[in-house]
């Protein structure tokens, strides 16, 4: 490794003087408010009780539900885990909420519901065994439920729960699927499935309660090119069997309006460049749409009977999740990378501020595109305010793969930045937002693929005098974890150290020990299981590169995980420790990351520890 020269390390040596006066004073750092000011998500209200509504806040330090009533204002926690639960619906009539109820993080378990008013849990669906979550969508009848359940030995099974009645089961494969939506009048039920054996691109099909088919379209088939389907959601009208749907046939992800009994398809023509998405409004006349492009977002309402499009103003940076009401206002998730999230509307305002600490801001987020093997690479930059490179810079590479960093607030970053790093976060090849082609460039090399693009940001980064070369750290969590442990195997000249956060360490052990989705998914990458393509799982498993690992290597992962599972990563970590190479590892009691705020702050401080103890000492 490379060695700090004094003066560097003099810097350093201050800051964390400097830091440890704050925590003698009792002052808590910027970065640390940012973890523990109370934040909220944008509340989903009831479809007949629009004053009743359910959201997710830390207000306690733990994530939890909370019931609002927005006549009176009052506000109430739901439930109460230690170690936290987000997995919650409200009932259209706004008479029950559900939540999922598993063991410690790991995904496994059973709905449960309380009523809106408070009282005692029950078991939501009595005779249901517990499973992994595939989807759940409530009628308006106030008692029945569609819910998608997935295990190892049955794949995903989809059942109709009546209050009063057993489980009727409507639909079974050993795909992959999922519960989509259930029409107004809960004559109908749309669900996403996979039964040909390609898990990043749906088919629909529509059933009668009973299991009876309806309707399918299936975009996957008699053509060239795979290309995905995705439910949106019924019309909100009273026996209207219009279904808006996500199609790619342009190339993105764009809404098209299904009359799922005459067949008739109703194409918007929208015309925008990124991946768009869209939700009725309350009483079917038009669309909310959710622009995405570049790491940007905007909101459209879209008029059916006219085709006019008219822009819903918000703030430039990103929104995250948007609701149009019954009075046709819009309330929206936004923040952008500088900002701290909100929940305002189009009436102005903001609509929910949890009261308690308020959350620091941070720097503002700059574009950098560089070209790449596969393309132009979309990368985005924070660095400390007034500071000029060589900076000891910090590669954050995102989850996923299905998902893409954007102009959004994340206390992650700024908490590396306050510390006088760089943080560069590149969408690489299998991010979302840049096209069906983009996404869906990983098959057969995967991870291979992303860090190729990785490695042309760094080396922009090194060229443009941003980065130090001497001090660059390879990080992420999930995907972003794994893609950090294969990046210090395949290019270990290239990294200064890793910090990997619940990572895919051992492909071939995680593909036998994961959740029956992700398994799914695994196939569709590399085109099949461990036994059916070897050599595959091998070149895309960071296990096989453990021993030209040259850089220290800290690993944090949860105990209860079902998608990066710790069997896996003990046999990561067992091969580095036979051969002697600088390392640590953090478990926890948690699944895939931890919904309690001390836990996040505690990996949080290890991680950055960790990086100084090894950069400037």
């Amino acid at each position: 490794m490379t060695e700090s020269n004094g003066s560097d390390a003099r810097v350093r040596q201050a800051e964390q003087a400097e830091m440890a006066q704050r925590a003698r004073s009792g002052e808590t750092p910027d970065w640390e408010k940012r973890f523990r000011a109370p934040r909220v998500s944008l509340p989903d209200w009831a479809e007949d009780a629009p004053d009743r509504a359910l959201f997710v806040s830390n207000a306690t330090g733990t994530y939890e539900l909370y019931a609002w009533d927005r006549a009176t204002g009052a506000q109430r926690q739901v439930t109460d885990r230690p170690n936290g639960t987000t997995d919650g619906v409200l009932s259209p009539d706004g008479e029950w909420i559900w939540w999922f109820d598993d063991k410690d993080g790991d995904e496994f378990g059973v709905w449960r519901r309380q009523p809106f008013t408070g009282g005692p849990d029950e078991p939501a669906t009595p005779g249901l065994e517990a499973s992994y979550p595939a989807g759940l969508a409530l009628a308006r009848d106030g008692r029945t439920a569609v819910v998608g359940r997935s295990t190892d030995e049955d794949g995903t099974t989809i059942h109709r729960a009546r209050t009063g009645e057993d489980p009727v089961e409507i639909y079974r494969h050993r795909e992959s699927a999922g519960v989509g939506d259930v029409s107004h009048d809960g004559s109908l039920i749309a669900i996403e499935h996979t039964e040909h054996g390609d898990a990043m691109h749906s088919a629909l099909r529509v059933l009668r309660p009973d299991g009876t088919p309806v309707a399918e379209l299936d975009d996957t088939r008699g053509g060239s090119e795979e290309l995905g389907l995705d439910v949106l959601g019924f019309a909100p009208v009273e026996g209207d069997s219009r279904l808006l749907i996500g199609h790619q046939r342009r190339g993105r992800w764009e809404p098209l309006v299904w009359d799922v009994v005459t067949g008739e398809e109703t194409d918007l023509g929208l015309d925008l460049p990124g991946d768009v998405g869209a939700e009725w409004y309350p009483d079917g006349t038009g669309l909310l749409v959710v622009h995405s492009f570049e790491a940007r977002s905007e909101l459209f309402r879209y008029d059916l009977a006219t085709g006019a499009r008219e822009r819903v103003p918000t703030p430039a940076g990103s929104v995250s999740g948007a609701t149009a009401r019954p009075d046709g206002s819009v309330e929206y998730l936004w923040s952008s990378a500088a900002e701290p999230s909100a929940v305002r509307s189009t009436t102005g305002g903001v609509v929910l501020d949890p009261p308690g600490l308020k959350s620091p801001g941070s720097v503002p987020v700059e574009d950098v595109w560089v070209e790449g093997p596969g393309g132009r690479i979309h990368a985005l930059v924070q660095k400390p305010a007034g500071a000029s490179g060589p900076l000891p810079t910090v590669f954050d590479i995102h989850g996923g793969p299905t998902w893409h960093d954007s102009d959004s607030f994340a206390a992650g970053p700024a908490a590396w930045v306050d510390h006088g790093y760089a943080v560069v976060r590149v969408n690489y090849r299998g991010s979302t937002g840049y096209g069906r082609a983009w996404t869906d460039a990983l098959k057969y090399r995967v991870g291979l693929i992303e860090l190729e693009d990785i490695a042309a940001v760094r080396e922009w980064a090194i060229d443009s005098g941003l980065a130090d070369p001497s001090r660059l750290v390879l990080t992420g969590g999930s995907w972003g974890g794994y893609l950090t442990l294969l990046g210090l195997g395949t290019q270990p000249d290239a990294w200064t150290l890793g910090i990997a956060a619940v990572p895919v360490a051992d492909y071939v052990t995680a593909y036998h020990d994961e959740m029956e989705a992700l398994k799914a998914m695994d196939r569709t990458l590399l085109g099949g299981t461990p036994e059916e393509v070897p050599d595959r799982f091998a070149a895309s498993s960071p296990l096989t590169y453990v021993d030209q690992v040259k850089a220290p290597v800290y690993i944090s992962a949860g105990v209860n995980d079902p998608r990066c599972p710790i069997r896996q990563v003990d046999n990561y970590v067992k091969r580095l420790e036979a051969r002697g190479a600088t390392h640590e590892v953090y478990r926890y009691d948690a699944g895939h990351g931890s919904l309690v705020v001390d836990e996040r702050i505690k990996q949080v401080k290890l991680e950055l520890d960790f990086a100084n103890r090894h950069l400037f000492t």
